[in-house]
């Protein structure tokens, strides 16, 4: 049976508990919504929970005034999970989610519901499905357009991961013949020979680093839909959904990793689509904490092996 309890955690103010009894999930209501917390009971946050304040757009104070609002703030990182709409852009993609959430609770859902955007015309909304027995759990991302015209937009959701630990991204395998089978996307800051990554054959690995200083970020267009974090001798596997054929940003990735010297991003993207007034999209993703798996080295063969009973 699913347990909800309403919580005050950290420095992150009120927030909602849901638990299976093997796993716990948090969540804000103050402000968000984030997924600030996703652990086993008792065990490490897999999320990264920025309670310094770290990361902001403080910077942009004055833009964010003007566009949004003195009443709303600047937007804050705050760690765990949340949900945009790509392409990324300044000010829209950081339209500061300061105001009380709401949120709906029963069975094995919660239905996570923040204000109204009213500057990008937007209505987001997550719903967290837990099964009842196991250490998996369901998100349903949605963002409807409430303005009066068309937008073109994606759901866009990351996952922003606590320090130290290795991302596994396989690489798309499909047959192509003469033609290519795979599209990696580099920005702009980001450095063929990091040290933090390794370009496998089989897979792309990402080191999270508190001593590199260095901002890095790829995407992918991710065959297989999956990706996976080992951190504390745990794993958190994230899967995604993959609609072939569909228009994706970013020339056409639907997996992106980010990471600095404070954490590690994990984003799938949905469809990008142009949606009419009223209408909604939706991207699905489901989350995996597989307990006691230590990362097993750099050898793929020895990825696939610890990975395969997990992925297929």
């Amino acid at each position: 049976m699913i347990q909800f309890q309403e919580v005050t955690y950290q420095n992150f103010g009120r927030c909602v508990s849901m638990s299976n009894g093997k796993i716990e999930l948090l969540a804000t209501l103050d402000f968000g919504p984030r997924i600030i917390r996703f652990s086993k009971i008792g065990g490490e946050n897999v999320m990264l929970e920025d309670i310094e304040r770290k990361v902001n757009q403080d910077q942009n104070t004055s833009l964010f005034a003007e566009k949004f609002g003195e009443d709303l703030g600047v937007w804050k990182i705050y760690g765990g999970h949340r949900l945009w709409t790509s392409p990324e852009a300044l000010p829209r993609s950081y339209y500061p989610d300061s105001q009380p959430v709401s949120y709906t609770a029963e069975g094995c859902r919660l239905v996570l519901t923040p204000p109204p955007q009213r500057w990008t015309q937007q209505q987001h909304q997550i719903e967290v499905v837990m099964s009842e027995n196991g250490f998996k759990v369901d998100l349903y991302h949605t963002v409807t357009n409430i303005g009066a015209w068309p937008q073109e937009f994606a759901p866009w959701c990351l996952s922003v991961l606590a320090p130290g630990g290795i991302e596994v991204i396989p690489m798309p395998n499909r047959p192509t013949g003469l033609l290519h089978n795979r599209k990696i996307t580099l920005w702009d800051y980001a450095k063929m020979n990091d040290p933090r990554v390794t370009w496998g054959d089989k897979y792309i690995l990402l080191r999270q680093d508190p001593q590199n200083d260095n901002a890095f970020k790829f995407g992918i267009d991710s065959q297989h839909g999956w990706a996976a974090y080992f951190n504390h001798d745990d794993v958190m596997l994230k899967k995604f959904d993959i609609i072939e054929g569909a228009a994706y940003p970013d020339d056409g990735m639907n997996f992106e990793t980010y990471t600095n010297s404070i954490f590690l991003e994990m984003e799938s993207l949905g469809a990008l689509k142009k949606t009419e007034p009223g209408c909604s999209i939706s991207h699905h993703e489901s989350w995996e904490l597989i307990a006691g798996l230590a990362f097993p080295g750099t050898d793929e063969n020895a990825i696939e092996t610890v990975l395969r009973p997990y992925v297929g």
